[in-house]
């Protein structure tokens, strides 16, 4: 009895322990961007750095607004164009598909998680980029829809199974008490299950938007990486690529470098204010 007592209180020290190890890394990062991001800030000035549209690190200026509505329209571009796919997706997998086609979807979903993200824009760069240019009759095909096609490809993996995983959580009691009032499959895979299972289906979307936002190599090939302000068949840089394409070049302690740092903050900040307000949302609603 005490020698189980003492694993058991071993394996509760031990997951305290990983959890404080995970925590005291989200704590550190955040230091880190912010220590090494605000000196540029303070140099530069805020309302510069956040709203100047030209970046030119040879005259000194550092202005990341195209950046910021760059990443901005492009996440909301890729969730789009993915999140209702995966979704769909999911709904089929959980809820209607064969064993057979089922296997082989969940085959390929796998696949398209496993695949580098260079991979991506390598065939987005061969395929993508210039059937763009010839269905549009575009100078080029490396644009901002370039980058939200990719995107909104690369985030599929993730909607799909985690929302897969909610759907198939639904306790069945509750679709057959839907079926049994009257309503279809379609009604109540659509207007309850889905409903059911809203909270995993959000976190998919957020480890989505996360992917997308996150997403460096393969955009840097299909999107132009030119700092313009965004338009859908200009090339465009996003706040990862700004990062991805100087850092290797920019002097260590220069001005250049620490900017880059602090599109690194601004990243980061991004991130936990989109996590924040749906996780927000899911909250409310499940009140």
């Amino acid at each position: 009895m005490k020698n189980r007592k003492t694993l058991e209180r071993g394996i509760h020290i031990l997951f305290l322990l990983c959890g404080i190890v995970s925590v005291a890394f989200v704590l550190f990062i955040s230091l880190y961007l912010i220590v090494s991001g605000v000196p540029a800030i303070r140099t530069i000035g805020l309302k510069a750095f956040l709203l100047g549209e030209v970046w030119n690190a040879g005259n000194a200026q550092f202005g990341i607004l195209p950046f910021i509505l760059t990443s901005l329209y492009g996440t909301a571009g890729a969730v789009v164009l993915g999140v209702p796919v995966g979704i769909l997706t999911a709904v089929f997998l959980a809820k209607a598909a064969p064993a057979g086609i089922a296997r082989v979807i969940h085959t390929a979903v796998e696949l398209l998680a496993g695949i580098p993200s260079v991979v991506y824009g390598l065939v987005g760069m061969i395929v993508l980029v210039p059937g763009i240019q010839k269905l549009f009759g575009l100078s080029s095909g490396a644009c901002l829809l370039s980058a939200m096609v990719v995107l909104a490809i690369m985030i599929l993996p993730s909607i799909i199974s985690v929302s897969e995983t909610a759907l198939r959580a639904v306790p069945p009691e509750y679709e057959e008490g839907s079926l049994a009032l009257g309503a279809t499959k379609m009604e109540t895979w659509f207007r309850l299950s889905i409903r059911a299972a809203r909270s995993g289906i959000v976190t998919s979307v957020v480890l989505g938007i996360g992917r997308a936002i996150g997403e460096a190599m393969a955009i840097i090939m299909v999107s132009g990486n030119v700092a313009n302000m965004p338009s859908l068949f200009t090339s465009v840089r996003f706040l990862t690529t700004a990062i991805a394409s100087e850092m290797s070049y920019a002097a260590y302690g220069s001005l250049q470098r620490q900017a880059l740092y602090s599109i690194g903050l601004v990243l980061f900040l991004f991130i936990m204010l989109i996590n924040g307000f749906l996780n927000t949302v899911v909250k409310r609603k499940e009140i």
